[in-house]
């Protein structure tokens, strides 16, 4: 089962019970001035997002390079380093070989360790990587190479772009070199959003850029978010966004199964769309720093904001002086939606793993015709798509309990579908 206390299981975990993104090619907007910034963050308690200058030839101050002005933060990001353990989710979800047979994770899927190990992680997971694109969150170097060099930066291989990397997620991501300000420097969040970027707090932005569903487009192979604004970033509207994308004739995929000739995509930590979508209980008046970033106090008395990345399950103070005004058993609600979300997540996917082998039978059986045969594969797709919206997304319910349930919904009533589709 995945462990909520994980880091990237837990960097946005229960926000939703807690009560208590213009193209690359336009002008980056101006970065307001700081106080500007502080003045309206002070006025209101929403804090509105500036963005990366991009062109500008930054060099990357690093987490050790902020170490002396920000001492407690800097040891609280460090203490990251205590989360080690790592799940392998092939044993752990036994249906995932064949569901995502045809691609490296149906092989090499482990849980992450967190912000500290991203780089550690992403070249020794198994998984082969072609290109740089595949650090898009996994270092702030490369993310500063992106804002100088474009969609160039893509491009660049893999082995090439890891010479230039200095360290894993760190200061730079959410701050730029500013220190305390909150930037969006993964440009790609702020064309997706377009307008709508003002409409979220700059806390939320902030690990919206990672913790997000994207692809790499075929042309540029850059990353790339699948909406355009908050009412395109549903599971309904991104899934239609991929059917509409077509690439060589064909809607676009990550991966095709090479047993059924399902064209089927990998849907990617999608933890800011389910927290922002429908039925998300507190998108509007907590983000994710308010849960999962807890006040903590120096040894001189003074307070500072812990860059230890925690589920707040896990602090204390936070549920006895917010949640709690609200829920009188948190713990105990959030266990009873993960283990319901897990139970259905298990249960899903054993029947999207039969309908995959009930596929090849088909195939093999040589009595449908090509047309029969994408049509099932066309069912298929979707049916695959809302089942791996739940399962990637790290909350196992907690972030959006109501659109996991619709997802699953959807994505058994698809399964079931195309079942019928089967000759008797």
């Amino acid at each position: 089962m995945k462990k909520f206390w994980m880091l990237l299981l837990t960097a946005l975990m229960v926000l939703s019970l807690c009560a208590c993104q213009k193209k690359a090619e336009e002008p980056a907007p101006e970065t307001p001035a700081p106080s500007e910034t502080a003045e309206q963050s002070e006025e209101t308690g929403f804090r509105t997002a500036q963005v990366v200058q991009t062109g500008s030839g930054v060099t990357v101050k690093t987490a050790q390079d902020w170490a002396a002005e920000y001492p407690e933060i800097y040891a609280s990001y460090m203490a990251n380093e205590e989360n080690t353990e790592v799940h392998d989710y092939t044993k752990d979800y036994p249906m995932i070989p064949i569901i995502y047979e045809g691609m490296a994770f149906s092989k090499f899927y482990g849980s992450a360790r967190g912000h500290v190990y991203t780089v550690e992680d992403v070249t020794s997971t198994g998984r082969p990587h072609a290109l740089a694109n595949c650090f898009s969150c996994k270092t702030p170097d490369f993310t500063a190479m992106v804002n100088e060099l474009g969609d160039a930066a893509y491009q660049i291989p893999f082995e090439d772009a890891l010479k230039e990397i200095n360290e894993p997620i760190s200061c730079y991501n959410c701050h730029a070199n500013t220190g305390d300000e909150l930037v969006v420097t993964h440009t790609y969040l702020s064309d997706a959003m377009g307008a709508d970027l003002d409409k979220v707090d700059a806390r939320t932005l902030s690990c919206g850029q990672c913790h997000v569903e994207y692809y790499f487009a075929p042309g540029t192979k850059a990353t790339t978010l699948p909406y355009q604004n908050l009412d395109t970033m549903t599971p309904d509207a991104i899934l239609d966004y991929y059917n509409r994308t077509i690439v060589d004739g064909q809607p676009f995929a990550d991966y095709t199964n090479p047993r059924t000739g399902v064209r089927q995509i990998k849907v990617q930590h999608p933890e800011f769309e389910t927290y922002m979508g429908a039925g998300s209980v507190h998108a509007d008046t907590f983000t994710c720093a308010d849960c999962h970033m807890g006040e903590a106090t120096a040894a001189d008395g003074t307070t500072y904001i812990s860059h230890t990345w925690i589920s707040p399950l896990e602090n204390d103070a936070l549920m006895e002086n917010t949640c709690a005004q609200c829920h009188t058993d948190l713990k105990g609600q959030v266990r009873a939606i993960q283990e319901e979300t897990e139970r259905r997540t298990y249960a899903v996917g054993y029947e999207l793993e039969a309908l995959t082998e009930k596929l090849v039978d088909a195939i093999e059986s040589g009595n449908y015709t090509e047309e029969e045969l994408d049509a099932i594969r066309a069912v298929a797709r979707d049916a695959q798509f809302y089942w791996d919206f739940v399962f990637v997304e790290n909350s196992e319910g907690a972030h959006n309990s109501a659109l996991d349930k619709d997802c699953l919904n959807k994505a058994e009533a698809l399964a079931n579908q195309a079942m019928g589709m089967f000759k008797r």
